[in-house]
């Protein structure tokens, strides 16, 4: 008897010990889900993150959304009330957008002002005209329709596929009444995917339209490739000019003053050797000399100096066995920012300097060139000679791959500070911000592009910098996505979401196709190119791949570069405008 209640009781004890650890295990668990800490919000962005990119590489008919399908699984667990504490969204969506435009503003500032060089105009205004036409065709379906700008200018960033824009829209709205508008990203969700495939579309429909062949587009590329006056290039030279016999290096230097020329090496008759020409070379009747150029300099030089031979680099190479041509790295910060010329290497080394490449363009080598690291010089000159150099340069990848976060960190400060600058202009009620868009967007741009003046190194690896960008776009959609999934049904079913969709493809759709027809029919620009002007001008990357795709050539990659930085700004800046004019 006593042993049967003893047993009864160790089993009740048990049972009740079995059931006190489960709730806690289950309340572990609860809190780690439905809860308001720190590691319930971490867990439900990486999920949302990872769930939205795992899903955005699936493709149809060739399309994926990418990153963008992050946003959506963001409204699917908020419409499941599956979400976080409201200060906490906030936080990491403001800290990711900062993150995002700064990496775009380090990423396009070196080109965003040499982009409206030579075609780069051309190109730039017709990006611009389509941005302006779009603005337009939103502000008049909005007048039609009765559909509040907020809503009209998600629905605007949703249909040119720009991130950004939405991220700026969200930002100037919050400072103008101190709140969110849910309305701005559902309207975003609803226009994205018909966006990417009316941009496509746009594109096929063009070359339909004036019946383009692919083979004539090609020939007319490799024409204007053939004759176009971009970087540096070599030519080599016979001196038959009189007025510069017995003239020096540094003299003829002088004479053509305005002209970007190195002459490198230097082949005599007298004793049938090669030498490096230095400052003090004395050129003679009938001396070869290879010269180091660009397109439009070449034909002044050969008038001044000579007549050009046919002779190419890889022959001056082969004559030369004492010397090494050699393409070192700039990587000690020291030299950042100092001209060419102070550091007299040539005088020091006896090595010449014929070319520097900076971001895959070959730049001629003045001697009133600013360096910046990161930047690839072509030396010339004997093993020894080019070590030594080595040494002074650094060369040095490792100290390439460190990342240099004074220059990140100083920049997002610089970029708030200016964001935060209330701006008054008559007619607005009140003081225009640029706002944690705008501002870091900015400051990376001049930064990138200027910063080097002010021995600041602001050269980032392209994998640093993608991941800057790609970390700080995910927070920003995933919590924007969580933040408007509760109505999202809601608005599709009850409150017109069907129709913006169609709203946001004339969007897309109507100034591609207006602008699209005038570059081809009154500019003339190549279809290639048109191809990249169109993703670039929507900053949409499937439109991107697709155009490489079909191109089979780097025509839709340059076409885009050109106008992605002038149009990544215009869409951050008339998304702000809208807001602060007409909301």
């Amino acid at each position: 008897m006593l042993l049967k209640q003893k047993n009864s009781i160790t089993f009740a004890h048990l049972l009740e010990e079995f059931k006190f650890f489960n709730g806690i295990s289950m309340n572990w668990i609860n809190d780690l889900i439905w809860g308001q800490g720190v590691g319930h919000s971490i867990l439900l962005l990486s999920f949302v993150i990872a769930a939205g990119i795992q899903l955005g590489k699936i493709k149809v008919f060739g399309v994926s959304l990418g990153i963008t399908l992050v946003l959506f699984v963001g409204i699917i667990m908020g419409h499941f009330g599956i979400t976080i504490n409201p200060h906490v969204i906030h936080y990491f969506k403001e800290f990711g957008l900062i993150l995002f435009v700064y990496s775009v503003g380090m990423q396009v500032g070196p080109g965003f002002f040499s982009s409206f060089k030579e075609g780069g105009v051309t190109l730039n205004m017709l990006a611009g005209g389509i941005v302006l036409l779009g603005v337009a065709t939103a502000l008049v379906i909005h007048f039609i329709t009765g559909i509040p700008i907020p809503t009209m200018v998600g629905i605007l960033s949703g249909a040119v596929t720009n991130t950004p824009g939405l991220g700026a829209a969200q930002q100037a709205y919050s400072d103008m009444y101190g709140v969110s508008e849910n309305s701005i990203p559902l309207g975003y969700a609803v226009a994205y995917p018909l966006g990417v495939v009316g941009i496509i579309l746009s594109i096929i429909v063009i070359r339909y339209i004036f019946r383009i062949s692919f083979q004539k587009e090609n020939e007319q590329l490799e024409q204007a490739e053939t004759s176009h006056a971009n970087g540096a290039i070599p030519i080599s030279l016979v001196v038959k000019n009189p007025a510069i016999f017995n003239k020096t290096v540094a003299e003829i230097s002088s004479l053509l003053e305005h002209t970007d020329f190195v002459i490198s090496r230097i082949w005599r008759d007298s004793d049938k050797q090669i030498d490096i020409a230095s400052a003090n070379t004395v050129l003679h009747e009938n001396d070869k000399i290879f010269v180091i150029t660009t397109e439009q300099d070449a034909e002044k030089i050969k008038i001044f100096i000579g007549e050009a031979i046919d002779m190419e680099r890889k022959q001056w190479i082969r004559m030369e066995s004492q010397f090494v041509n050699r393409r070192i790295l700039i990587t000690k910060p020291e030299l950042n920012g100092k001209r060419l010329g102070d550091l007299k290497l040539r005088k020091l080394y006896g090595i010449n300097i014929t070319r520097i490449n900076r971001a895959g363009v070959d730049l001629v080598a003045k001697p009133n060139l600013s360096l910046q690291v990161g930047d690839r010089v072509n030396v010339v000159g004997t093993e020894t000679a080019v070590s030594n150099v080595e040494k002074v340069l650094g060369n040095s990848m490792k100290r390439l791959n460190e990342p240099n976060l004074i220059t990140i960190f100083v920049g997002i400060a610089l970029g708030i500070i200016l964001g935060s600058i209330p701006f008054t202009f008559p007619g607005i009620p009140q003081p225009v911000k640029l706002g944690l868009a705008g501002g870091p967007l900015i400051v990376a741009i001049l930064i990138s592009r200027f910063g080097y003046h002010y021995k600041l190194i602001t050269y980032t690896t392209q994998s640093a910098n993608l991941l800057l960008r790609e970390v700080g776009i995910a927070m920003f959609l995933a919590c924007v996505g969580l933040s408007a999934g509760e109505g999202f049904v809601d608005t599709i079913v009850n409150d017109g979401g069907v129709a913006w969709i169609g709203y946001g493809f004339i969007i897309t759709v109507v100034p591609l196709l207006i602008i699209g027809c005038v570059a081809r029919y009154f500019f003339k620009i190549n279809y290639f190119t048109l191809m990249g002007l169109i993703a670039g001008s929507t900053t949409d990357p499937p439109a991107l791949a697709y155009s490489n795709a079909t191109a089979g050539n780097d025509a839709p990659s340059v076409g885009y570069a050109t106008v992605y930085p002038l149009t990544m700004f215009l869409r951050v800046l008339t998304a702000q405008l809208m807001i602060l004019f007409f909301a």
